[in-house]
C-alpha cells in the first residue's frame, strides 16, 4: 500500500461526514451520536437524535451512559473547532469503537439535515455553497 493509500484508508476509518451520518441514521444504523459541545452550544442547537455529552465528561459518563459495543460517531461546531477530535480521543482512550464527522454541526445544518433546539425542529436550511440544492431537497422529502 502506498503512503497516500494508507493515509486516506486511515483517515477513512476513523472519519465520517453529515451526509454519511444522516443516511446512517434513515438506514437504521446502530450507533451513538454525541454531541460533544458546551451547554450553551446544545441549547442554541444540536442534531436530532444526538446524545449531549461535553468532552470533559466523556470519561465520566460514557462507561455508564453507552454500551461499549455500540459504535460512537462525535461532533462540535465546524472545521474549526477541535473538541469533536478531543471528545473522540476521550472515547478511545475508553475502548470505543469512533469516528468524527468532519465538518461538524455547521455542515449538518448547511446541508439541510434535521436539527432542532430545546423548543423544537428548526427550519431546514439547504446551501447551495456545500451541496446541489435543488437535488438535496428532492432526496430528502
Amino acid at each position: 500500500m502506498t503512503d497516500a493509500q494508507s493515509y486516506f484508508s486511515n483517515r477513512l476509518a476513523f472519519e465520517t461526514d453529515p451526509s454519511d451520518v444522516y443516511a446512517g441514521q434513515k438506514a437504521g444504523t446502530a450507533f451513538a451520536l454525541v454531541d460533544v459541545r458546551g451547554d450553551d452550544a446544545w441549547a442554541q442547537g444540536r442534531i436530532t437524535g444526538a446524545v449531549h455529552m461535553p468532552y470533559a465528561q466523556i470519561a465520566e459518563r460514557a462507561p455508564t451512559e453507552l454500551d461499549l459495543d455500540t459504535p460512537v460517531v462525535v461532533y462540535c461546531w465546524s472545521p474549526g473547532c477541535n473538541a469533536g477530535q478531543k471528545g473522540a480521543l476521550e472515547f478511545a482512550r475508553l475502548g470505543y469503537q469512533v469516528r468524527e464527522m468532519i465538518g461538524g454541526y455547521e455542515y449538518w445544518v448547511r446541508e439541510g439535515q434535521p436539527y432542532e433546539n430545546d423548543e423544537g425542529p428548526l427550519e431546514r436550511v439547504f446551501d447551495a455553497t456545500v451541496m446541489v440544492v435543488r437535488q438535496a431537497r428532492a432526496a430528502r422529502a
